[in-house]
C-alpha cells in the first residue's frame, strides 16, 4: 500500500484513495482483471476496491479482516487510535510498538520465523504512515456493500483472531452470495505468517477449485 515498503503516503490516506492506488498499480501492470488477496487492513481495501470497480475483479480473498471498523467519532474508535498512536506519542519508535503488538495478534504454535518477519515488517513502517493508517482504519463501512459482491469469494479466518473474530468472518461470508468460510484452526490474525503453508494452502485450493 501507499507509504509501506519505502512507496510514497498518499497526501490523504483514505479507503477510496487507497482503492484508487490499487486500480492504478493494475493499470500499470497491463492487468485488466485479477485475483485479489486482502489482509486485514487489506481486505478493507479490497472490499473498497471492489464495490468502485466490481468488472476488475475475478476472484476474491477476504483473510482476517471485517466488513467495518465503525464512526472514526465513536469512544471505541477514540480509545483505539489512543492506544495505537499513545506509544509514539510517548517517545516509542515502531520496533518498540511492533514488540508490544505483534505478541498479542498472534494464535498457538505461531511459526518463530514468521512471527519474526511481522515484527521485523511492522518495525520498518515509516511512524507517519502507522498514524495515517490508524486513523484512516476507524473510518470504514462496507457492511451495506457486502451482498453486492458478485465473483468467487473466500472468508479465510483464524480461530484464536482476537482483531477479526472467526464468528464475526462467518456472519460476514453469510452476506456474501455463495462465499466459502474457511477459520485456520489456532491461528491468530497473522496467519498468512504463523502458518503460511496452511494459509497459502486454503487460499491456493480456493483459487484452483473455483
Amino acid at each position: 500500500m501507499p507509504g509501506y515498503g519505502g512507496s510514497k503516503l498518499l497526501e490523504t490516506t483514505t479507503f477510496s484513495g487507497l482503492a484508487d492506488a490499487l486500480l492504478r498499480l493494475m493499470d500499470h501492470l497491463g492487468l485488466e482483471k485479477a485475483d485479489i488477496v486482502g489482509h486485514s487492513i487489506g481486505g478493507m481495501v479490497a472490499q473498497e476496491f471492489i464495490a468502485a470497480h466490481p468488472d476488475r475483479v475475478r476472484k476474491l480473498v477476504l483473510s482476517a479482516t471485517s466488513p467495518a471498523f465503525g464512526s472514526p467519532d465513536g469512544d471505541f474508535q477514540k480509545k483505539f487510535v489512543a492506544a495505537r498512536l499513545g506509544p509514539l506519542d510517548a517517545g516509542k519508535t515502531m520496533a518498540d510498538v511492533a514488540k508490544e503488538v505483534v505478541p498479542e495478534l498472534i494464535g498457538d504454535d505461531a511459526d518463530p520465523d514468521g512471527v519474526a518477519l511481522a515484527r521485523q515488517c511492522m518495525s520498518r513502517v515509516p511512524n507517519e504512515t502507522y498514524r495515517a493508517t490508524m486513523q484512516c482504519l476507524v473510518t470504514f463501512d462496507r457492511r451495506d456493500t457486502l451482498k453486492q459482491i458478485a465473483v468467487p469469494t473466500l472468508m479465510l479466518a483464524g480461530e484464536k483472531d482476537t482483531n477479526a473474530p472467526a464468528p464475526m468472518m462467518e456472519r460476514m461470508a453469510a452476506r456474501v452470495p455463495g462465499a466459502r468460510y474457511v477459520c485456520l484452526e489456532g491461528a491468530g490474525h497473522l496467519a498468512n505468517m504463523e502458518c503460511p503453508a496452511r494459509f497459502d494452502a486454503a487460499v491456493e485450493e480456493f483459487l484452483d477449485l473455483v
